[in-house]
């Protein structure tokens, strides 16, 4: 039986996915360096520890497991950080995906489930974005994507492999029977921030930019719990074995709430109100980002379950509140 490769299945969503293949019986291999995962949150499968830019070790690994799938979460995601030291972004994100996809072209690999993100769009004028929106990426994390995005293009028109790239949006929420979650360390993510300050592990909660022409003055997103997220996974891993063409997707509600609506959800959920600091706007965030999705419902036969923002909250607070890990 051939087996799927997950790199970075230790970290959040990764560790979603894994759990959601092994319900369904497939034999995962789970490659991380637990640079920001945890061993504990790969619930099953075999484990190899390790960089996904390390030729030699993934070379033996896809040998040794008889890979034919990889899946592809391993990657540095904060954005300030990127623009801070956008070397590590491009090093770890862009030239260890190529490393990777070197070796599975060498391997024979024949699908490639690609983590990308909605930041390949930057700010469309519009605030929606769908997957022909043009892309321009307004930080090194977002073209440090968009690179990958496009080396994997140009190996599926030169190969027989096939790939489905999925642009996330607004990540949230944990497994609601608290198997797996987040505890990435100094997570930067709304929904987990305002969580960790509920519970009293952070002092405050930033809000940045109260005067964006939105109803309350704060940033609109478009939250989806990982759970719906990896569904979309499972869903683009039939696809490829089912013979569909390489296709790029978003993943998202198709609708957005305010940082101020997530942080009335939070304070719902605690019982208390939240400790709040108003902070100039920061550079480069879109007052609106949500996705439209009718391609993924249309080409997966996708459909959301968790498309509630209390429930995304309730289950990032049940996590925080006894994590299993982290």
């Amino acid at each position: 039986m051939s087996a799927i490769l997950v790199t970075g299945g230790a970290g959040y969503i990764g560790s979603h996915v894994v759990q959601q293949l092994l319900a369904r019986g497939e034999r995962v291999v789970v490659l991380d360096n637990l640079v920001s995962g945890f061993r504990e949150a790969v619930t099953g499968g075999s484990f190899v520890l390790g960089d996904v830019g390390d030729r030699d070790l993934v070379a033996a690994v896809l040998a040794e497991h008889a890979i034919d799938t990889v899946m592809h979460f391993a990657a540095h995601t904060v954005v300030p950080e990127s623009v801070a030291d956008p070397l590590k972004y491009y090093g770890n994100n862009t030239c260890a995906t190529r490393s990777l996809l070197a070796c599975c072209q060498a391997a024979g690999v024949r699908h490639f489930v690609f983590s990308s993100t909605a930041a390949v769009y930057g700010m469309p004028a519009s605030g929606e974005a769908d997957e022909d929106t043009p892309t321009r990426p307004i930080n090194p994390y977002g073209s440090s994507k968009l690179m990958s995005e496009t080396m994997l293009r140009d190996l599926s028109a030169a190969t027989p492999l096939r790939h489905v790239i999925l642009r996330y949006f607004n990540v949230a929420g944990c497994d609601p029977l608290g198997r797996v979650g987040q505890s990435t360390p100094k997570a930067t993510l709304l929904i987990k921030v305002a969580c960790e300050q509920a519970l009293g592990k952070r002092a405050q909660l930033a809000v940045f930019g109260t005067d964006y022409a939105t109803p309350d003055g704060t940033c609109i997103r478009d939250y989806i719990h990982v759970e719906d997220l990896a569904d979309a996974h499972i869903r683009a891993l039939d696809h490829l074995r089912g013979g569909g063409d390489s296709v790029t997707l978003n993943c998202g509600y198709g609708h957005g709430y305010s940082v101020r609506e997530v942080i009335d959800a939070v304070e719902r959920a605690a019982g208390h109100r939240l400790n709040i600091v108003d902070q100039p706007r920061r550079a480069g965030d879109p007052p609106v980002l949500i996705a439209r999705s009718d391609a993924l419902k249309r080409l997966f036969g996708w459909q959301p379950r968790h498309d509630d923002l209390d429930a995304i909250v309730d289950s990032a607070l049940a996590w925080e509140r006894a994590p299993r890990y982290g």
